[in-house]
């Protein structure tokens, strides 16, 4: 890992970030090329050996392949040691195996980290990974073991179930999308048991690492002065509301369309759960292609605004989503700041949110007119869909990831990675070092609305 001999070069962090990532989707694509990795008799292209890396590097679950059919066991077990980097982090990782060899992690070392993780401090990411990794990996360990079990009424032998439940469980607790049965978790409609658990490992998975650290803290009470963070309080909120209303608005425009003829607990667990997983997970227990188009273009707002910050999904954030609605609701009402739980947000938090949030529009509705031009044999709502799967890395299709060009593959493939990295290291990457200015123009108000 050569920190040290990039560093030395005239490149911000946050390029740095980006080549890493770049590299570790190259490995990626070499380790879904070595033999043994497909099923026998079966042939996969470069550019969708390449497409597969990319997603499972961004933790997104598109694929142009059918994962149960193309990869052997091998290729699964490759394919989930990828979804694990992906998921804590390429930094993390990395440095991870720098102090496994003794190294010492230097400043720009921890800056990477922060960078990678979108912390504000220096302090304490070292410390942040390790505990990000013992969490992720606890998780998916105790999922795997009551999903296994579970599985067991499934399949005839233990080592069917194990492998299912296993995989289960890291796809749902990195927010992956990914699967082995071919169908999602649609085989598992009428099981409310695995949905209940996916939910939660989703839930895990897409709240945010920070939050998890925090909660851990107060249940162990090692501090009696605790309080939780600002951050803790705004994504909690902002992911509960988001569940909330997403459960409701699929509910009311489904139940006397697709979900007709359903029970009422059949229908409720159904909007549950896909008002959870476009969060970034991209599981299903439905057939998507069955809903109406109001609910196709609400999931693609949802899956839009993404996951929490620090956390295996993309998306323009619930972060920046909060703020955004915060400041709107402040604005209206003749305030010229947000204050929120008795605390005032940073104006410049507020600027970087509008940008995200301005320039993820814009890079959408770009991609959506490419892809109306390359694939015109799919409708708006399913391009409209695909990218903002895409973009919020959740892996949700309306089924015309196989058929896309060259060109679409290409354009997915890079909104998946500038979903993972993030739309600030996305920007400040292509942006070079900023200098600030000495000087000010003389200021003029302008005309607006």
């Amino acid at each position: 890992m050569p920190f040290r001999q990039l560093a030395t070069r005239k490149i911000t962090p946050f390029q740095i970030l980006l080549i890493f990532y770049f590299f570790a989707i190259l490995i990626s694509y070499l380790l879904l090329r070595i033999p043994g990795v497909h099923k026998e008799g079966v042939e996969v292209s470069h550019l969708d050996s390449l497409f597969t890396a990319v997603s499972a590097v961004s933790v997104t679950g598109l694929t142009t392949v059918t994962v149960s059919e193309t990869y052997s066991g091998l290729g699964l077990a490759v394919i989930l040691l990828i979804l694990q980097f992906g998921a804590i982090g390429i930094m993390s990782i990395g440095t991870f195996l720098w102090m496994i060899f003794g190294k010492k992690i230097g400043m720009r070392e921890r800056q990477l980290i922060m960078i990678d993780h979108n912390q504000y401090n220096l302090s304490g990411v070292v410390a942040l990974i390790k505990q990000i990794a013992t969490l992720l990996i606890l998780i998916e360990s105790i999922g795997a073991i009551i999903l296994t079990v579970h599985f067991k009424r499934y399949f005839d032998t233990w080592e069917d179930a194990a492998i299912n439940g296993v995989f289960a469980s890291i796809s749902a607790t990195t927010n992956g999308g990914f699967d082995i049965t071919g169908m999602s978790l649609l085989p598992f409609h009428h099981d409310y048991f695995i949905q209940f658990v996916c939910m939660i490992l989703i839930f895990l998975g897409a709240i945010g690492f920070p939050v998890l650290i925090e909660v851990k803290t107060y249940l162990l009470r090692k501090d009696p002065t605790f309080r939780f963070s600002l951050f803790t309080k705004i994504t909690t909120l902002t992911y509960g509301a988001l569940f909330a209303v997403g459960t409701i608005v699929i509910l009311i425009i489904e139940v006397f369309q697709s979900f007709r003829g359903m029970s009422w607990h059949e229908a409720l667990f159904s909007a549950m759960f896909h008002s959870v997983s476009t969060r970034s997970a991209g599981l299903t227990t439905y057939d998507v292609t069955t809903f109406s188009e109001a609910t196709s273009l609400f999931m693609s707002a949802l899956m839009f605004i993404g996951a929490s910050p620090s956390s295996v999904g993309g998306g323009i954030r619930t972060t920046t989503f909060a703020i955004v609605i915060l400041f709107l609701i402040a604005y209206s009402q003749g305030h010229s700041d947000v204050h929120i739980f008795k605390r005032e947000i940073h104006l410049i938090d507020v600027f970087r949110s509008f940008v995200v949030v301005i320039f993820a529009i814009f890079m959408v509705l770009g991609a959506t007119m490419i892809l109306l031009i390359t694939e015109q044999h799919a409708t708006m709502t399913q391009i409209i869909f695909e990218i903002t799967s895409a973009f919020g890395t959740c892996g949700m299709s309306l089924g015309i990831t196989g058929n896309l060009s060259t060109v679409g593959k290409v354009v997915i493939m890079a909104l998946m990675f500038i979903g993972r990295v993030g739309l600030i290291s996305f920007l400040y990457s292509i942006g070079g070092r900023g200098n600030k200015k000495k000087y000010h123009y003389p200021k003029e108000r302008i005309i607006i609305g």
